[in-house]
């Protein structure tokens, strides 16, 4: 096979089903005897629960279950276990779940909801993350002291609302302070956004009179499913049978659980019939959780060169009302979140907040577009204080191999080069310095004015040391094969790219290789999760396991029917032939099911490839000062943004976006411009657009696609560039790293940057609305 399907643009394989309607999602299944669950939300933020009538709603005809919170003893959480399945004694954001219907329709189920009467008695409730900190804040959970968490990695701290403090220390941070020529502090802000997949969450569970409990999901991972679910119930893995067909995007979003032990109990209650719960886009935006706010608060102590001497940072992230991976995400930017800068004294202060405001999760880039925003901004801001060049700033401080970050571990030649993408960008996007304030007004009087902004970027995946994949590699009669894993394909065409790995260590036609397309936790070999950017990486190293495993099968087989050694066998073109005799071979047909001699013997049998692979080498993190090794591995990358600004509106008009990533190797072109484009237009909607906006008592304003803007066609830039560099990275399939979440990261920073060198106003919140700029262009006409 002279072909190598790796780096290749090979379309993904699933494009067909999409485009035909013939993929299943969980919204297009209906089972026998299905029933239709609608759940009752709290209209306060905070509230005790003095009563809950459900009378009426048991009487309404076609209702099967009602549920309530005090009926369900059971306590969910990832890595801190908080949450009811329904709120119990109070409700701690407004859109929490207090009860449930399962009735014969899903007009039935509504107006049973409504015939539900709850009582309430508001609580005061704290909305900001710094205010939730203060001694006399409310408490979102007076029982935080009595929870479950992993121990170790997690630290809560009881009779307070922090879920975690994460402490990065290194080096001697006040030393570095006394020693710079400048000092600059700023602080930096978010707002919470949706994940708006296209495809809302949505669940079918049966729990049987047996015990078993069969799910139909639309969740990115389904062990994860499985194992949250048998914690949550105390219900051994095995009864537990979960089913993840198609899904129409995650974005992290689906990471965890949080319809399905909903659907079961209702399904129980209701004697073992299954029961479907889809979530409206109006439940997405106000039950369903959410991307975390942060405030984040940066001191850079920087010499007159512009060498960075110090850095101390506080991430007060705005959790919302449970832990859920908010934990996690506050410990992942703790450890990443100095930026891909060799700094000698670091100190990174990472709180997880209880607030009132709904709960984070999983988002895309997993907390690193929060903190570069603030942290690319504030390198920008140093670089116009100072006088130095943004770029040349960035070059001076960035990573290098030997250099050593802020958790101690050693750059090497493979890891990745950082500076290599920026120069890129630069060259690509014609980066010449940044703008003077004369020039600056000579372009303002026309009435549109451009500018340009870059921004660096890293992240690794954020997962336990002990994160494993596995796969399964068996022939067909025919001789092709099917792969096997338990990694979720919901968009980012993970499944072509196995396929294309699969049929290059095999040297057999891509066309041959079939990766199954449901999970199936009773068929499917464990995978822990599809999320982190990991899939390619992990999923793809066991692949070419379980393919190596299948190899040396055949040529086991082989051996015997062309009496040769195994190690003067080679395979290519579907052959096992003798290296110096090519002519002397057998097919993988021949051997798929067994060799049969002429005479009718066999040998062999159905051959079936098994491969696993696990994050080695990676560790604990000192609890006190965050050193150790966290990650597997990082991908790097940066962001050069031209805009135009229209300075009678204040709108912003993204014209051009450059962006290079250090993949280590491409495994699909088109698949990876893919992931770059989508993120960049996803970072453009955080940059511009998106954010949640709540009145003084908690409640949601902008529930609906009517208030809440995501990126539309008309929002897209003229140009969109994605650049790659290949560094390969030693231990990735073929030398791959991962490049899914990072497109969207530091994209805000970018466009941020290019809103100074267009106006020479600096804006520290986001989302950037023309109001915003407009304001800012009046206050700095008004001055001048």
């Amino acid at each position: 096979m002279n072909e190598s399907y790796i780096g290749k643009s090979i379309p993904r394989i699933e494009s067909v089903d999409k485009v035909t309607g013939s993929a299943r999602y969980v919204h297009d299944m209906k089972l026998p005897g299905m029933l239709y669950a609608r759940i009752l939300t709290s209209p306060h933020a905070h509230a005790k629960i003095c009563s809950i009538d459900t009378s009426r709603a048991e009487k309404l005809p076609g209702v099967k279950a009602v549920l309530t919170g005090p009926e369900l003893p059971y306590k969910l959480g990832l890595y801190l276990v908080d949450k009811d399945i329904l709120a119990k004694d109070k409700v701690r954001y407004q859109g929490e779940a207090v009860a449930a219907v399962a009735a014969v329709s899903e007009e039935i189920a509504e107006e049973a909801v409504r015939l539900i009467k709850v009582e309430y008695e508001p609580l005061p409730a704290v909305f900001d993350p710094v205010e939730a900190l203060k001694e006399d804040a409310p408490l979102v959970h007076e029982e935080l002291g009595s929870y479950s968490f992993m121990k170790g990695v997690f630290n809560p701290r009881p009779n307070t609302n922090i879920a975690n403090h994460f402490k990065l220390r290194k080096g001697d941070v006040e030393k570095g302070f006394q020693e710079s020529y400048r000092i600059f502090e700023n602080e930096f802000r978010m707002p919470q956004v949706q994940h708006v997949p296209m495809e809302t969450h949505a669940v079918i569970a049966e729990w049987l009179p047996s015990g078993r409990i069969n799910i139909y999901t639309s969740a990115q991972s389904p062990f994860t499913v499985r194992n949250l679910m048998s914690v949550a119930f105390n219900i051994p893995h095995s009864r537990i049978h979960v089913v993840i067909p198609y899904v129409g995007g995650g974005f992290g979003g689906k990471a965890g659980i949080h319809l399905e032990p909903l659907a079961a109990t209702l399904s129980r209650k209701a004697g073992g019939r299954p029961v479907k719960l889809v979530a409206t886009r109006e439940e997405e935006f106000n039950t369903i959780p959410v991307r975390q706010g942060i405030i984040a608060r940066i001191k850079t102590g920087v010499s007159a060169e512009g060498r960075i001497l110090a850095e101390d940072i506080t991430y007060y992230w705005d959790a919302g009302a449970y832990a859920d991976y908010g934990v996690n995400i506050g410990r992942a930017s703790g450890y990443s979140g100095a930026g891909p800068y060799d700094i000698d004294n670091v100190r990174i202060d990472s709180y997880t907040i209880y607030t009132n405001h709904p709960y984070g999760t999983a988002y895309r880039g997993f907390g690193h577009v929060e903190f570069f925003w603030a942290i690319e901004r504030q390198i920008d801001i140093i670089a116009h204080e100072m006088g130095i060049d943004p770029y040349e700033l960035r070059m001076k401080n960035l990573l290098k191999p030997g250099s050593i970050t802020i958790t101690g571990e050693k750059i090497r030649e493979n890891t990745g080069r950082v500076d290599k993408c920026l120069e890129m960008v630069a060259k690509e996007i014609g980066w010449k310095g940044s703008k003077t304030e004369e020039e600056r007004k000579k372009e303002f009087v026309t009435g549109r004015v451009k500018g340009k902004g870059i921004a660096v970027l890293h992240k690794a995946p954020a997962m336990p040391t002990f994160t494993s994949s596995s796969a399964i590699i068996k022939f067909n009669e025919d001789g092709s094969v099917d792969v096997l894993t338990s990694g979720t394909d919901y968009g980012q065409g993970t499944y072509t790219a196995l396929a294309q790995i699969a049929a290059e260590v095999l040297k057999m036609p891509l066309e041959k290789v079939h990766v199954v397309w449901e999970n199936d936790t009773d068929t499917g070999p464990y995978d822990w999760q599809t999320v982190a950017s990991r899939y390619t990486f992990m999923g793809g190293n066991a692949v070419i396991k379980a393919a190596r495993d299948l190899i040396e099968q055949m040529k086991k087989v082989a051996s015997a029917v062309l009496r040769a050694p195994e190690d003067e066998l080679e395979i290519d073109n579907e052959k096992v032939y003798i290296k110096h005799n090519p002519d002397e071979y057998v097919t993988y047909q021949q051997l798929a099911m067994g060799y049969v001699y002429p005479n009718g013997n066999a040998i062999g049998g159905p051959l079936i490839g098994r491969g696993s692979y696990i994050a080695q080498g990676l560790t604990n993190l000192d609890p006190e000062t965050g050193q150790g090794l966290p990650a597997i591995d990082w991908t790097y990358g940066a962001h050069g943004i031209e805009i135009e600004v229209d300075v009678r509106t204040g709108e912003i008009h993204v014209k051009k976006v450059v962006s290079a990533f250090d993949v280590g190797r491409v495994i699909n072109r088109i698949l990876c411009e893919g992931q770059i484009t989508g993120g960049v237009i996803q970072g453009l909607g955080t940059a511009l657009l998106e954010g949640y906006v709540y009145n003084k008592d908690g409640k949601l304003l902008n529930n609906s696609f009517t208030d809440y803007k995501i990126p539309t066609a008309k929002d897209i830039p003229e140009t969109l560039i994605p650049l790659f560099v290949e560094t390969p990275q030693l231990d990735g399939p073929f030398g791959a790293r991962g490049v899914a979440e990072h497109p969207m990261i530091s994209v805000p920073s970018a466009l941020g940057n290019a809103l100074y060198d267009a106006l020479g106003i600096d804006i520290k919140e986001l989302p950037i609305t023309s109001e915003q700029v407009w304001k800012k262009i009046k206050n700095k006409v008004t001055k001048t």
